[in-house]
């Protein structure tokens, strides 16, 4: 080879090597710098993102829960944008996991938190169309998505999403990550969650459901407010895409064929859409949260269960007894009534309906609101609850006043003249009051004055409890014993007509105080709250109020005989009234205010004490009608029912 070729053949291998290394350092430089940036990038974005640790400190918003003493039946739910309740991933069953990986992330057990093959697959749908119509987001990045960051779609968002979510995969494991994404997805118009979209859509917890129902979960994911049954314009496009996921479920070896089938087959059924239910009861007992201290907010996000004492199979009974008597009551004029049973032992309210139908309309026609002009005024509105609004106890409020005189040694013999009395001046008019049948009997005993609720009789009880001094020490120590008895409402000054029941109480009250006789002295005041626990299951509150004696119990048996004596009352009231109750001893007293404006009946054992009242929102006069004809119906018969179905020993 000639000597001068030989150097050119040198130098031109000299010369590519030089540019080879030239391009690998170009290379190496480039790369160097795209490495440099790119970790530029990520401690500009990640400096201040929140760490996925986070997910253990952060409180997930949940809404406060209203139960019933079973804790079975949900009574109401107080919630903001958000319904959710936490579950653990032991409880979320296994075909629900997997339908859901096969609907949203079917990669997910496999990759690092993001899925390159499924965000080039979308990258390439989007170019074909020219618009960002399907993402590639595993459920990591969904998880991140909607704890930490906005929907706004912006390459930082998407930087900051897929460096959190590296970080989310290497910290946690697969399963915890997707009971963290099970517990946080929307399925729907503010339910969040797998437990929540559960119990509003099949009416039961998300351990109990069904395959087919577990697929039609997973197709929510997608599009909740398209898809949800609430609305039901696209059903048929939601079972479509069920149907679908169940294929897919069978092509991965999730399920069989046979199971594959079956689910299909599978009619789904929705819940009704319940309505909230005994919601005077309920805003009872929010009015008491409130009163307590816990802020609307906290209730609407801090998960509170609340387990009340209301039972929610007597609340029923109830309600509907209420109901159906109050439509009988028109024909005396008398368009609502309202009910509370307690157990005297506890206090705790076991039924309260404060109007015979919280979803009526409240101005009907011809009705004006705050009015007080008969005919023009409601005689009926649903939403007040008239068993916390004060009403006059007619003859109700007696018993305390006989207490009284017990108390000051007076027995069921002592006798008292039933005749015409002009008591004297009160409020600047002569108080000659009379007798419901306007009859006078002459000589009465005790006994029978207080079973057959005459009048005039227990007004001279309550002059002689002063030595026939001045009426008003009577009327003190009377008013005395009804406050000890629970009774909160009376106010100064104070005339003979308390005993007729001249002043406003409260039902709960009147049923409370009652509920004094039934435990022969013992006083507990009444609560709606068994307790309130926190989202962990921690009791924040419990129920345990210690009953204290305000009356003797000789005292309270005396009452407590004479109310049950059928015999005594059957002068007034007849031999088989809507008081007795055959082969039980019920004690009861009713209540007529003057011109039939308010109609009571109260009745007890020692295990129930059930108090109705019944009349008209306004004060509107019944026509005569006394209150074992208007109320002691309702009474009898939910009594009756609870005597049945409960043992003395229940509450």
């Amino acid at each position: 080879m000639p000597k001068r070729r030989y150097h050119r053949d040198i130098f031109l291998k000299k010369r590519r090597r030089r540019r080879f290394f030239l391009v690998l350092k170009t290379f190496g430089f480039f790369f160097l710098i795209l490495l440099l940036g790119s970790l530029f990038v990520f401690i500009y974005y990640a400096k201040d993102l929140p760490r996925p640790e986070k997910f253990l400190e952060r409180e997930i918003i949940q809404s406060t829960k209203i139960y019933d003493r079973s804790g079975e039946t949900l009574l109401y739910e107080i919630y903001g944008e958000e319904k959710r309740k936490i579950v653990p991933l032991e409880k979320i069953p296994i075909y629900l996991r997997e339908a859901v990986v096969v609907a949203e992330d079917v990669n997910f057990y496999h990759h690092f938190g993001i899925d390159p093959k499924a965000i080039g697959r979308a990258l390439l749908a989007n170019l074909k169309v020219r618009k960002p119509v399907q993402g590639g987001s595993t459920i990591p990045q969904q998880l991140i998505r909607s704890s930490f960051l906005t929907q706004e779609k912006t390459l930082e968002r998407k930087i900051r999403e897929i460096i959190l979510t590296l970080e989310l995969d290497r910290r946690y494991s697969k399963d915890q990550i997707l009971e963290w994404y099970l517990n946080q997805v929307p399925f729907g118009p503010n339910l969040y969650g797998v437990e929540e979209v559960s119990q509003s859509y099949f009416n039961k917890p998300v351990s109990e459901i069904s395959l087919s129902e577990a697929a039609l979960l997973a197709s929510l994911i997608k599009a909740p407010s398209y898809f949800s049954p609430v609305f039901g314009k696209h059903l048929d496009e939601l079972l479509t895409r069920k149907d679908y996921i169940l294929d897919r479920m069978e092509l991965l070896g999730y399920i069989t064929n046979e199971q594959k089938e079956n689910a299909q087959e599978e009619e789904i059924k929705f819940a009704e859409n319940y309505p909230e239910i005994a919601l005077h009861f309920v805003m009872y007992v929010r009015e008491y949260l409130e009163k307590k201290g816990y802020s609307q907010d906290f209730l609407k996000e801090k998960g509170l269960r609340v387990y009340t004492s209301l039972d929610w199979e007597l609340q029923q009974l109830a309600e509907e007894i209420v109901e159906d008597r109050a439509k009988i009551n028109e024909k005396y004029q008398a368009f609502n009534a309202s009910l509370v049973v307690i157990s005297p032992k506890t206090g705790e309210i076991l039924a309260m309906v404060g109007s015979k139908d919280w979803f009526s309309d409240p101005y009907p026609e011809g009705c004006t609101s705050g009015s007080n002009i008969p005919g023009q005024s409601c005689l009926f509105e649903p939403y007040p609850n008239v068993s916390l609004r004060g009403r006059q106890p007619g003859s109700a409020f007696k018993p305390f006043v006989y207490a009284t005189a017990f108390k000051k040694g007076y027995d069921d013999k002592y006798k008292v003249l039933d005749e015409e009395t002009n008591f004297g001046i009160w409020g600047g008019e002569e108080y000659i009051p009379q007798n419901y049948d306007e009859k006078f009997r002459g000589e009465v005993t005790v006994r029978e004055a207080l079973a057959q609720s005459i009048n005039v009789p227990s007004i001279k009880v309550l002059r002689d409890l002063a030595g026939l001094g001045d009426i008003k020490v009577g009327l003190e120590d009377s008013v005395k014993t009804a406050r000890e008895l629970g009774i909160t409402t009376l106010k100064s000054p104070y005339y003979p007509s308390i005993v007729l029941g001249g002043q406003e109480v409260k039902l709960l009250d009147m049923v409370s105080a009652y509920g004094v006789f039934a435990t022969e002295g013992l006083k507990v005041t009444p609560t709606a709250i068994l307790r309130i626990e926190d989202s962990t299951g921690a009791i924040i509150e419990e129920n345990k109020k210690i009953p204290k004696r305000v009356l003797e119990t000789e005292i309270c048996r005396l009452i407590n005989d004479i109310l049950s004596d059928n015999e005594a009352r059957a002068p007034m009231f007849g031999p088989r009234s809507s008081l007795y109750f055959e082969g039980f001893q019920v004690s009861v007293k009713t209540g007529t205010t003057d011109n039939y404006r308010d109609g009571w009946t109260i009745g007890y054992t020692p295990s129930i004490v059930v108090g109705v009242w019944a009349g008209n929102n306004d004060n509107s006069p019944m026509e005569k009608a006394p209150g074992v004809s208007v109320a002691g119906p309702i009474f009898h018969q939910v009594m009756e029912r609870a005597l049945l179905k409960f043992s003395e020993d229940l509450y």
